[in-house]
């Protein structure tokens, strides 16, 4: 057995610009965007690369049924260039913009672009979104995912020079009732049932964020209530299934739109995940899930999670969320009682047991079971010696301090203004950056690191021929597309659309010595077609 999946991260991040109370949350996104497109050393030199629509299917519903495009919510037509679509929470933004306004946002200014690590940058839901390269391990998760936060400050820094003091946050609440997303993606066999994705990936996504919280100040959507909570997402979510994103957000999403061969894959699209500067949170988040799905494509045992069956996950998420000693428990459909700590240590036992009866385990998978138990073990006895790893702790265990040491209470403005100072992405301002240097945050990587993988892509994924692609030739790359990209081949006057379906190819091992070998764009095209025509003959 072995830790290799292909995931994502996408993640939406908050925005405002200083001075500017009323500044348009649309077209401070775009400015960030267009600041992406200029920085020619994550793009290449080649600036915006426009992103292809083919083939996405955002309403089409893993429980057999698509919605008719008339009855869908505006939020949920995120396929269509020429639409803006607001968030649930956010709708009213583009109604403050006239018709000419709107028009202006969209053309020339980037509201979508691909840079040369193969992610996609762009405006989604009135926030600037980062939508990781694809990549294959949960220590690559930390790399690209921090890329992604990198790359936000490089875009600051860009809008400072120009004269805009515009501040990117990473965190998943405005605290006035608007939440967006750390959605998460894993490719998922299309051999496993719905209802067993839906069965065993609820309870373990409604305690997973005691590893993987970022905390939060409040309680309550529009936080009315006073106290600290673990996750940040917890309170949004509001149903168990559903195909809703950015309203009565579901635990277990249902968006059946796998970016590859449907009928060999699934992508399960995750939204309850917090928004994460530690590796550890970001290693875990990913790593774990990685492992469950990869326990319910192969074990014959399911039945052995049963015991984690939660009454009522919704109430029992919110519940869980506001309980940081970790000693709540809730009624499972067994009638007995769990803490959210008791069904991870379950999950662990018997994921544990089940990787380690394969003799083939490897090292990926080893180290986040390690990781998973070192962890669990932290948050059971003094849940502060887990503050370097786990972010909600650190977070927590800061805002205790300044609460007892100036008798403050938690709706103390300053303790709330620690709070969102926590996601304040700037080196001016970041705490976590600050708590970083003096050696308080476990990193995996360096920074030098985090920059390398900001400029070049993962080698293990079809990511590897989209970003190499736009850094050698991008003059010639019109479109990109999860799916598919679409090339220039000049010296035919012609246009190729190069299908990528499978994400697990096109890789470095499979196309970098093609690439090397290439003189121009054609050329590589001649050689990848040569390549991949001899390759079916052997077959």
């Amino acid at each position: 057995m072995h830790g290799e999946r292909i995931c994502g991260i996408e993640t939406e991040y908050g925005v405002i610009e200083v001075g500017q109370p009323y500044a348009n949350a649309i077209e401070l996104s775009s400015a960030i965007v267009e600041a992406v497109s200029e920085l020619d050393d994550v793009t290449g030199g080649h600036g915006v690369i426009p992103w292809d629509f083919h083939g996405e299917s955002p309403l089409q519903d893993a429980r057999g049924f698509s919605i008719d495009r008339g009855m869908a919510h505006p939020s949920q037509l995120t396929d269509n260039p020429d639409e803006l679509a607001p968030s649930g929470d956010e709708s009213v933004l583009l109604q403050q913009l006239s018709a000419s306004d709107v028009e202006a946002l969209k053309r020339p200014r980037a509201l979508n672009t691909v840079i040369a690590n193969g992610a996609r940058v762009y405006v989604d839901h009135a926030h600037p979104e980062y939508s990781s390269p694809e990549f294959s391990s949960a220590y690559q998760a930390v790399l690209y995912d921090r890329a992604g936060d990198a790359l936000m400050k490089r875009a600051m820094e860009f809008l400072h020079r120009q004269g805009r003091d515009i501040v990117i946050y990473k965190n998943n609440v405005d605290g006035k009732g608007a939440s967006y997303g750390a959605h998460e993606n894993f490719l998922v066999s299309r051999k496993v049932d719905f209802s067993t994705i839906i069965k065993y990936m609820t309870p373990f996504f409604a305690t997973r964020f005691i590893m993987c919280g970022t905390g939060r100040v409040g309680r309550g959507q529009k936080s009315e209530g006073i106290g600290f909570q673990i996750s940040q997402r917890a309170d949004y979510i509001e149903n168990d299934v559903g195909l809703e994103t950015t309203f009565d957000r579901p635990f277990i999403n249902t968006r059946d739109e796998p970016h590859a061969d449907e009928s060999l894959y699934r992508r399960l699209h995750v939204i309850t995940g917090d928004a994460n500067q530690f590796d550890m949170s970001i290693f875990l988040k990913i790593g774990v899930t990685s492992l469950l799905l990869g326990f319910l494509e192969k074990s014959t045992s399911l039945q052995e999670l049963d015991a984690c069956f939660i009454d009522d996950p919704v109430e029992a998420v919110h519940v869980f969320s506001r309980d940081p000693s970790l000693q709540v428990r809730v009624v499972m459909t067994n009638g007995r009682q769990m803490s959210a700590l008791e069904i991870q240590k379950h999950y662990y036992r018997v994921l544990c047991d089940f990787y380690s009866h394969h003799r083939q385990m490897d090292e990926d998978v080893q180290h986040i079971l390690s990781w998973w138990k070192k962890i669990l073990d932290m948050l059971s006895g003094d849940s502060f010696d887990a503050a370097p790893y786990v972010e909600w702790v650190a977070k927590y265990q800061l805002l205790l301090s300044m609460k007892e040491r100036d008798g403050l209470s938690w709706d103390s403005d300053r303790l709330k203004a620690f709070d969102v100072q926590w996601h304040d992405l700037r080196s001016s301002h970041s705490i976590v950056e600050k708590l970083d240097a003096k050696g308080k945050v476990y990193r995996f990587f360096p920074y030098e690191e985090v920059e390398k993988a900001l400029m070049n892509p993962p080698e293990t994924t079809r990511a590897f021929l989209r970003g190499v692609l736009i850094r050698r030739y991008g003059q010639y790359v019109k479109s990109v597309g999860w799916n598919s990209l679409v090339v220039e081949l000049p010296e035919k006057e012609k246009y190729l659309r190069i299908p990528l379906m499978y994400p697990d190819r096109a890789t470095r091992a499979l196309i970098g010595k093609i690439m090397e070998d290439s003189t121009s764009i054609t050329d590589f095209i001649r050689r990848l077609i040569g390549n991949t025509t001899t390759e079916n003959e052997s077959e």
